[in-house]
């Protein structure tokens, strides 16, 4: 054994010394680093031997030959420097040192499974977080229906739902904030996204039951715009493309309200104030039950609805669960 106090018939120079008690040092310090150095293995091994008491019964019970169960329990006690059994030829008993690590090796056996089954159930979408971002009118219009389906099949999964505008759904599911988003339209390679196409959602005149559009027919895009007319402000996605269905006419809209909110719209028009051309979509979002719908003969345009997410970046096991339901078959609302 390296002692600092040198040999017995000479005295250890100073510097000897010192290198010595650096060595000692250091070999303590490994010491306790190899009081680390255990694995399940021998957690699921000491625990089989302290419960058989013999080395052959619980090498029976972990697969393997006594030899083998023995060189893992001596290899283990050497790592940890400390004597975990007593054994003779006939008797197998565990040490105050074997009983204190067989109740840790129970806790990192226990604390295991419950992780090991945490993340199956992630795997399999059990568990987990899904956040989704969308359109208002499409989180009302289309989302119900999608995840109540979701909620059955996973019913443990934490869901989180955002309210935004078509840029803003993109920025969420660029930066990760969301996992997925329903937009209108597609988007640029610039950001990063993949798309699906999943409906095109149509445009719908809107009035009040006894208003201007009392009468049951369809209704001409001219003709419709030349009446007090309700628009989405500039910016939002309905707004866009009834300018753009304008265009292709040769139609300019002149609204005598415009507003931000679908809820808002649906307000001035239960209460009279004009009509409106909204997607279906939107219909739940407007509410009233003084609204009617007609048909609009030469609208030309409708708004394509999709589902973005991240490019090149895999999909938690919940986000690829809900892609693959909305996958699945034709979705509430589509045409």
């Amino acid at each position: 054994m390296i002692s600092s106090s040198g040999p017995l018939h000479e005295p250890v120079p100073t510097h000897h010394a010192q290198f010595y008690r650096c060595v000692n040092r250091k070999l303590r310090n490994n010491s306790c680093m190899n009081r680390n150095n255990f694995d399940l293995e021998d957690c699921r091994v000491v625990l089989a031997l302290v419960e058989a008491r013999s080395f052959r019964l619980a090498a029976e019970k972990l697969g393997q030959s006594a030899s083998t169960l023995s060189r893992s329990i001596a290899g283990l006690e050497t790592r940890l420097g400390a004597r975990l059994f007593d054994r003779d030829t006939r008797n197998v008993e565990a040490t105050d040192e074997g009983l204190a690590f067989a109740r840790l090796a129970e806790r990192l056996l226990n604390t295991a499974a419950g992780g090991v089954a945490d993340f199956n159930a992630f795997l399999n979408a059990r568990r987990g977080r899904l956040v989704i971002a969308g359109l208002p009118s499409v989180t009302a219009g289309l989302l119900p229906e999608l995840l109540e389906r979701y909620v059955i099949a996973h019913p443990e999964v934490d869901l989180r739902i955002l309210d935004a505008l078509s840029d803003s759904v993109v920025a969420s599911v660029a930066n990760g904030e969301a996992d997925l988003g329903f937009t209108a339209g597609t988007v640029g390679t610039r950001d990063q996204l993949s798309f699906q196409a999943l409906m095109d959602d149509q445009f719908v005149a809107v009035g009040r039951h006894d208003g201007l559009l009392a009468e049951d027919r369809p209704y001409a895009l001219a003709e419709l715009i030349r009446m007090p007319f309700i628009a989405m402000a500039r910016g939002t996605s309905v707004r866009e493309i009834l300018d753009g269905a304008c265009g292709l006419a040769g139609l300019q809209v002149e609204p005598r309200f415009e507003v931000s909110h679908l809820a808002t719209a649906g307000a001035l028009v239960a209460q009279g104030l004009g009509v409106s051309a909204m997607p279906q979509l939107t219909l739940p979002v407007l509410g009233g039950r003084d609204l009617i719908i007609r048909p609009i003969a030469d609208f030309g345009a409708s708004r394509r609805i999709g589902l973005v997410w991240r490019s090149g970046r895999t999909l938690s096991p919940p986000a690829r669960a809900f892609l693959k339901l909305v996958r699945s078959g034709p979705l509430q609302g589509s045409n």
